[in-house]
Order: C-alpha cells, then sequence, then structure tokens
C-alpha cells in the first residue's frame, strides 16, 4: 500500500514539473515574440540594445523561476571546447573555398559589409554583442534549457530551433535586396522578398538544430556560441573580402 501510495505521489509530481516546465517554456516563447517585434520596431540607436538587455532579463528571469545555471549551459565545458574549436575550423574553411571559388563568392556579397573596417567591427564587436550571445542566451540557454525539462532532447531541440527560425523572419526582410548572388537567383521585388524569408527561416532552423545538437551534447553552450560567431563573423570579413 505505501508502495503505490509512493508511486502514485512520484508520478503526480513529474506530472506537474512537466505542467510547470510546460508553462516556462509558452511564457519564454511568448516573451521570445515580444522582443523580436520590439526589437524591429525599434529605432536606432536604442535598436542595439533591445536584444541583449531583454536576453538577460529572459535569463535571471529563468533562473529565478526555477532553472538552474546547468539547465542554462552557462559553464565551462572541456569538451565544448573541442567541439568549439573544430566548429570555427570549419567555418572557416568553408568561408575560404567560396572566397576561392567564383560561383560561390557572389553569394558572400552583402551590401552591410561593403568594406573591412565595418566587417571587422561588426565580426569583433557588434556580431558577438548584439546577435551572438544573446540569441544563444535565449534559444540554447532558457527555451532550450526549459524545453528539456519538459520534453525529450530530440524534441526540445526540434522545437527551439523552429522557434530560432522563426525569429529570423524580420531580419531576413530586406535579404535578398542586399545580397547580389540572392538577388540573382530570386530577383529583388515581392516574390524575391518572400523566398529569401523563407530561405532564411529554413536555414536558421537547420542551424538551429545544429546549434542545439552542439549544446545538448557538449553541455555547455561554448561550442554552439562559437558555431554561431564563426558562421555570422566569418561571413562578414568574407563579404567584405569578397565586394574588395
Amino acid at each position: 500500500m505505501c508502495g503505490a501510495t509512493r508511486e502514485i505521489e512520484l508520478t503526480t509530481g513529474y506530472r506537474d514539473r512537466r505542467w510547470l516546465g510546460g508553462l516556462r517554456v509558452g511564457a519564454a516563447v511568448a516573451y521570445v515574440a515580444a522582443l523580436n517585434l520590439l526589437a524591429f520596431a525599434t529605432s536606432a540607436p536604442i535598436h542595439v540594445y533591445v536584444v541583449p538587455v531583454g536576453a538577460l532579463v529572459l535569463v535571471f528571469a529563468g533562473h529565478l523561476t526555477g532553472l538552474s545555471w546547468r539547465d542554462m549551459a552557462i559553464g565551462w565545458s572541456a569538451r565544448g571546447a573541442a567541439y568549439a574549436l573544430t566548429a570555427a575550423a570549419v567555418v572557416a574553411i568553408g568561408v575560404a573555398a567560396a572566397l576561392a571559388l567564383p560561383p560561390l563568392r557572389e553569394f558572400l556579397h552583402n551590401d552591410r559589409y561593403d568594406n573591412l573596417g565595418a566587417a571587422l567591427l561588426s565580426a569583433f564587436v557588434i556580431i558577438p554583442v548584439a546577435t551572438v550571445l544573446p540569441e544563444e542566451l535565449i534559444f540554447r540557454g532558457v527555451l532550450l534549457g526549459s524545453w528539456l525539462r519538459a520534453a525529450s532532447p530530440a524534441w526540445s531541440i526540434a522545437c527551439s530551433a523552429v522557434v530560432f527560425g522563426l525569429w529570423h523572419v524580420t531580419s531576413s526582410l530586406g535579404l535578398a535586396a542586399g545580397n547580389a548572388g540572392l538577388s540573382a537567383q530570386l530577383g529583388s521585388g515581392r516574390t524575391g522578398q518572400i523566398l529569401g524569408v523563407l530561405g532564411a527561416v529554413a536555414a536558421t532552423t537547420v542551424a538551429g538544430a545544429v546549434f542545439g545538437w552542439l549544446r545538448w551534447h557538449a553541455r555547455s553552450l561554448l561550442p554552439s556560441v562559437v558555431l554561431h560567431w564563426a558562421l555570422n563573423g566569418f561571413g562578414a570579413i568574407g563579404s567584405a573580402l569578397a565586394t574588395g
């Protein structure tokens, strides 16, 4: 009788934790959606601070509502460092190969990085502070950490990846118009814009799944942070070199 009672208590507690985990996930997703719209609607220079500040608020809110730093993968990991170095090397080789091959070089062109100085500033200051660190804390830290408290790793990684992809809808509205290679393929009108957004969402969803997988297996945000930075930072530098 005592054993049966104990089993019921454990089952009820597990369901309560799943329910609370689901509530945390729902609140975090709603917060992220509002943050995205706020960032899109806010004009410079305040725009730069919206996502970083919003990410810190979400991290501390998550911690106050029961997520540990370990749940959010915030901490050092030797395995994470090894994964991070490997990821950065692979991206660097890929960008170098794209620069060396004329058919691929055109796809590196981006109007935002028309000179090397601007690209270096963006790669080593703006991208890490305004994009990579905040997004990794939000999506692989709080969101994935919350989902892992309520669902399986595969489901958690997939869901956080989809939300990460949708996060890029607003930021990719001018993607096709600002990229010579994409404009040539998709056009710069409404159809090109829609296809550019869909392509960006698909690509960032896949990237989010890879980031999430790395974070899960390394038990650290470090490899996803470094890979995320490498894709954006090396991409910015490669764009400037391709344009020049």
